[in-house]
């Protein structure tokens, strides 16, 4: 009987398991999202399937807007431009997430303090460089070469594979490999050249007087190659001359075998897209990630003229590594009641990360958003916990389910109502603990368009955007 017992727990805990990797790549479908009150959420459970076929793009563009709009696509649904069915196990996607996080936070608690400080092109939801999980594809060189390439607000210096690229052999899954010796704008940059000193640890050496550089991720991976500058393509319409990026000749570890051309980094410091293109576009960008397989978000380069339709709180930037842009989070609110969690368990800042996959917060916290969710989902069976989440619950047999809303109280008052599928995700509240600073995770971050306005140093939230 012990050993039935046993491995009845295991088969549910399994089922657990394959449900949530489910949702955590595709979402749910869910009734109220962006509720103004937020006290509860129903959810039809029956409508948790991804389409099969990429469905026309639900976006809406804020009024006062100057940019265009192209369509975003998940990673893994009919929608991507580099589809790939070798999904991750749900073990090692979050075992991914927790490495990021982890990764992240060493970087972003070495570096002291805090201060507080337009163009559209195409995203795509996927996941590559371990949990970075959305794509643009932009064009490289004279003419322009299509690249697919991930994005990734934690990180500065942007890269593509080039030729010749032989250790290993260089994979252009979704668009052809660049080659630097047939575009006629392409300039690699002298050692001794402002960008190439201003690569910092990124800087590996100098090589045929050109300058090298080197990306380096939490797994160990990275990439080595030349750091030149070349015509980037948005659009049809627009381009931007002289792009400082790398052209990778070699790449070592898990990225070499991700399924992209390269990755386009949003961070804070000057080699950013975001820093380069601050002269036309103003320091600001704004994306909304989105919800399913079957559906479209957008990346916008610039900030819209009026910010009327966003909620907004105050940027925190760190003065040692620029790269990270963070906000305070105050309070959380359960079934329409604030937590009243002190001030001073958030006192670190919360990073605002688009690689992260779930938030994270510190365990008084956390232990607070549980309880409190525990309490308001009384009427339903526990279930075995699936790690990192420990809050699960059994709808096995339900048609229908009923959750309190939680919404997310920042600084000056911005109250974030997160959609269903930023709440739950396979049965289980979809946060988890972390140490003393916090991480507000691309989950949370769907459906809404997050304006990262670094120039007037606010954030801006705006609900049912994609």
């Amino acid at each position: 009987m012990g050993s039935e017992r046993e491995a009845s727990k295991d088969r549910t805990a399994n089922a657990s398991a394959m449900k949530l990797l489910l949702l955590l790549l595709c979402g749910y479908h869910s009734l109220g999202a962006g509720d103004a009150h937020s006290i509860s959420k129903v959810l039809a459970t029956g409508s948790q399937k991804a389409e099969a076929v990429c469905a026309e793009p639900q976006v809406t563009r804020s009024s006062s807007s100057t940019g265009s709009t192209v369509p975003l696509n998940h990673r893994y649904g009919p929608c991507s431009p580099a589809p790939s069915a070798n999904a991750p196990t749900i073990a090692e996607l979050l075992r991914r997430d927790q490495f990021r996080a982890e990764y992240l936070r060493r970087k972003f608690t070495s570096t002291g303090g805090l201060q507080q400080s337009e163009v559209t092109i195409p995203t795509n939801l996927g996941t590559a460089l371990d949990t970075l999980e959305y794509v643009i594809t932009v064009g490289i060189g004279s003419p322009a070469v299509l690249q697919t390439v991930l994005i990734d607000t934690g990180s500065d210096v942007s890269w593509v594979q080039c030729n010749p690229c032989t250790s290993p052999p260089c994979h252009a899954p979704a668009g052809s490999l660049f080659d630097p010796a047939q575009s006629s704008t392409y300039v690699p940059f002298p050692c001794s050249s402002a960008p190439c000193t201003q690569l910092g640890d990124e800087g590996n050496g100098c090589s045929n007087s050109q300058c090298q550089y080197i990306a380096k991720y939490g797994d160990g991976s990275n990439t080595t190659g030349t750091y030149g500058s070349d015509t980037l393509t948005l659009s049809a319409s627009e381009t931007i001359t002289s792009f400082q990026f790398g052209c990778s000749h070699d790449e070592e570890g898990l990225v070499s075998h991700q399924k992209t051309d390269g990755l386009m980094r949003l961070g804070g410091d000057v080699q950013s897209l975001v820093s380069q293109t601050a002269a036309t576009y103003g320091s600001a960008f704004s994306y909304c990630l989105p919800k399913t397989s079957s559906t479209s978000g957008f990346l916008t380069l610039g900030a819209p003229s009026d910010t009327s339709g966003f909620v907004t709180t105050p940027m925190l930037r760190s003065q040692q590594v620029p790269t990270f842009y963070a906000l305070l989070l105050q309070d959380i609110r359960v079934g329409g009641h604030l937590l009243g969690i002190p001030p001073s368990v958030f006192a670190a800042g919360s990073v605002m990360d688009s690689g992260t996959v779930i938030t994270r917060l510190p365990p008084t916290a956390y232990s607070a958003l549980s309880s409190a969710f525990k309490h308001g989902m009384a009427q339903y069976p526990q279930a075995p916990p699936v790690d990192p989440f420990d809050t699960c619950f059994d709808f096995t047999g339900l048609s229908n389910i009923t959750i309190p809303g939680v919404a997310l109280v920042f600084d000056g008052g911005a109250i974030v109502n997160l959609d269903f599928d930023g709440i739950i995700q396979g049965g289980c509240l979809a946060f988890a603990a972390t140490s003393d600073i916090s991480f507000i995770g691309n989950v949370q971050q769907r459906t809404f368009e997050v304006l990262y306005d670094v120039g007037q140093s606010i954030f801006g939230f705006r609900s049912g955007a994609c």
